[in-house]
């Protein structure tokens, strides 16, 4: 009868390589730039997030001559954005079994340590998907399908009924050109302000490619540093996105956009708890904030490229 195990694997370690290489997770550049940027605010509390809004002139103003009687009337000009504080979570359970085996010299790469970097990528994954959801997810946070959009609700306002607070939407256009993207780029240009960051499925990305002259693909230099490859579109990077929903090609402006997030919630790691019927050691990381938008109108978006 053959042994199972052969000489050579009896006296022989086996050679694990000291770093675990990620099969699972794939871009996530929307939400690297938010959470690099100015734009990533921290908060210590209060039951809404408000986001004040100027959406009307003053109707009191005109031309007049020596002492004609001038309008004091007056007219609201102001008002906010209502955003709701969301929860998510990425748990992370370690059986005492386990944790015992993975110690001393045996432990090439820590498991603890290991499926914590996991839960914390599994939660940043979820949230870049959160950033460009439709509104079918209660729980989730606002995303860019709701606020680039002209018949939404967004932070409590009617885009059908406030034309003010509607994004630039191209949802007919089916052919990538660059004259239907520079169309909704220019619409959503308003004095300086332009949008800053183009994103777009993988294949839409490769389209865009194939649109331009091998001399024409410049890229961006710093948003080759954050480590994505990009091209250039009105001198602004065009990036693709994993969690960018099929056929849509988005530009944003990131001045207009905030993810907000609860101090005492940003990417916290919870002490480990023992159950008292369980060898199992539990944590979990949780992450509260929200997402919104504080001038549609900045940005723009295709949502049937197809070819």
């Amino acid at each position: 009868m053959a042994l199972s195990i052969d000489q050579l694997t009896a006296i022989t370690e086996r050679y694990i390589a000291p770093t675990l290489h990620d099969n699972i997770f794939d871009s996530n550049p929307l939400l690297k730039k938010l959470l690099n940027s100015g734009q990533y605010k921290g908060l210590s509390g209060g039951t809404v997030i408000d986001a004040p809004l100027a959406y009307a002139s003053t109707t009191a103003s005109g031309w007049y001559e020596g002492v004609e009687t001038l309008d004091t009337s007056e007219n609201d000009q102001m008002t906010a954005a209502r955003y709701q504080w969301k929860n998510a979570f990425a748990g992370i359970t370690l059986s005492e079994e386990d944790r015992l085996k993975n110690g001393g010299d045996a432990a090439v790469l820590k498991l603890l340590q290991s499926k914590a970097m996991l839960a914390e990528k599994t939660l940043k994954d979820n949230l870049g998907t959160g950033l460009y959801s439709d509104g079918t997810n209660a729980k989730s946070i606002v995303g860019l399908r709701d606020v680039v959009a002209t018949d939404q609700n967004v932070g409590q306002i009617s885009q059908a009924t406030n034309s003010w607070w509607q994004a630039n939407v191209d949802s007919t256009t089916t052919a990538l050109t660059i004259g239907a993207v520079n169309a909704q780029f220019d619409n959503a240009t308003v004095d300086s302000e332009q949008p800053d960051i183009i994103l777009s499925t993988r294949s839409n990305y490769q389209r865009y490619y194939n649109l331009l002259q091998p001399q024409q693909r410049f890229t961006d230099g710093e948003t080759a540093k954050g480590g994505w490859s990009n091209l250039m579109f009105n001198g602004k990077p065009w990036i693709s996105d994993s969690h960018c929903p099929t056929a849509h090609i988005f530009g944003l402006n990131l001045k207009a956009l905030c993810l907000w997030y609860h101090k005492e919630r940003d990417f916290k790691t919870m002490p480990f708890q023992k159950p008292d019927n369980q060898e199992v050691m539990i944590s979990r990381i949780l992450w509260m904030g929200a997402f919104g938008s504080t001038n549609n109108r900045y940005h723009f978006k295709l949502s049937a490229i197809t070819a």
